[in-house]
């Protein structure tokens, strides 16, 4: 006999995860599936910063501070494992530093707070920087960094535990319907699911269900490579680290005056061209994280992207990171790839079948700072209500 919910989310993702959360709080009863025995896309395979100050000024920038502080209230209650050290990007030339005070004057008069920092104060904040790339930084000491790897367990343990979110997992949906006043959710185990409403957060999963309309959707895929050093035994590097090749490509850069009138094009034409710039965090083991790349294919065309690490690229990445830090070892113990998707005239996409299955997806690099924000509003508009 199929189970009746409130609310189905198909995909336990960062904005799976936040879908349910939001609905389970106004009370709804919520069923939450997913397909592996645990997530295993992007939302599991990316750098674990929550970083606000990337993103467009408006109603993105304010996801991701309602997520910040949604993140900090869940720390103890959730047992997430994040810290709260914020976030420097680090200048390597005059362009990048204009970039970095005009976004300062733009969030100060937003009242989110950073703060300039000399290239001394630079380089005293994050130890190893070097002090013949660095010339200056913008802080913000709001910003969290999370332990990607765990984030999301950690977050539907709380889900089920706390607020009564039913969770189930292997369970690979492969139909969706709306009929006769119900929604019917099947999984290749033969399993049926009953709700009012569906949400879809299938990351960049298009084959399974509505293939054609995610095909037609101008959606593409990206593939990052990251590398993982061996813990850095006696060292510590506080927070997110963003630097130059970051600020020429994060959009809340392209909002600031001057930004259109340079040469990017100029900046490292090698790195640019694989889609490299480089952000570090260390982890609690004290490993630190290096990347990232990015090559795209249309998502007709995902399965192009290939499996295979590309060594090109990670030495690439190796040699800027060495150009910036001098850590104590530069010994890699782990390198990877994450997948997400992204539309390319959107900042994600969304779609509603027969007034009752609503797609939320291709939310592109952003899923982690922005997901809790997105996903409290798409709720409130899905079940008709105030905020």
């Amino acid at each position: 006999m199929a189970q009746k919910y409130d609310f189905i989310v198909v995909g336990a993702g960062i904005l799976g995860i936040f879908h349910a959360y939001h609905a389970a709080a106004m009370g709804l009863s919520v069923l939450l599936l997913e397909k592996n025995p645990s997530p295993q896309g992007a939302t599991v395979r990316n750098f674990g910063q929550v970083v606000p100050s990337g993103m467009p000024q408006g109603k993105w920038q304010e996801y991701g501070i309602y997520a910040t502080r949604l993140y900090k209230e869940l720390q103890a209650s959730a047992g997430l494992n994040i810290r709260c050290e914020g976030s420097t990007y680090v200048a390597s030339d005059e362009e990048e530093m204009t970039l970095l005070e005009e976004l300062h004057k733009i969030n100060t008069a937003n009242d989110y707070p950073s703060a300039m920092l000399t290239a001394e104060e630079a380089c005293h904040r994050l130890p190893g920087l070097k002090r013949s790339y660095a010339k200056g930084a913008l802080y913000f000491p709001e910003e969290i960094t999370a332990d990607s790897r765990v984030l999301a367990s950690q977050l539907i343990d709380f889900l089920r535990e706390n607020i009564g979110v039913v969770y189930r997992n292997r369970q690979n949906v492969t139909a969706c319907a709306y009929a006769n006043g119900v929604c019917t959710v099947q999984t290749a185990t033969g399993d049926v699911y009953h709700a009012s409403q569906v949400a879809l957060c299938n990351g960049s999963d298009f084959q399974a269900l509505f293939p054609s309309l995610f095909y037609a959707a101008n959606i593409e895929v990206t593939k990052l490579q990251m590398l993982e050093t061996k813990p850095q035994t006696g060292y510590s590097l506080p927070g997110n680290v963003l630097t130059g090749l970051t600020i020429r490509r994060y959009e809340s850069f392209r909002e600031c005056p001057s930004y259109q009138a340079m040469d990017h094009d100029a900046a490292q034409p090698e790195l640019r061209a694989l889609g490299i710039h480089l952000l570090f965090k260390q982890t609690a083991e004290g490993t630190i994280y290096l990347g990232d790349s990015h090559e795209y294919q249309d998502a007709p065309d995902a399965g192009l992207l290939g499996y295979e690490l590309d060594e090109t690229i990670n030495a690439l990445m190796l040699k800027e990171a060495r150009r910036i830090f001098g850590l104590p070892h530069w010994e890699i113990r782990k390198a990877w790839y994450g997948i997400y998707a992204q539309h390319k005239a959107d900042a994600i996409f969304q779609h509603t079948l027969d007034g009752h299955i609503h797609i939320a997806t291709a939310i592109g690099g952003k899923g982690m700072t922005t997901a809790a924000g997105f996903a409290k509003e798409n709720i409130e508009a899905i079940f008709n209500l105030q905020p």
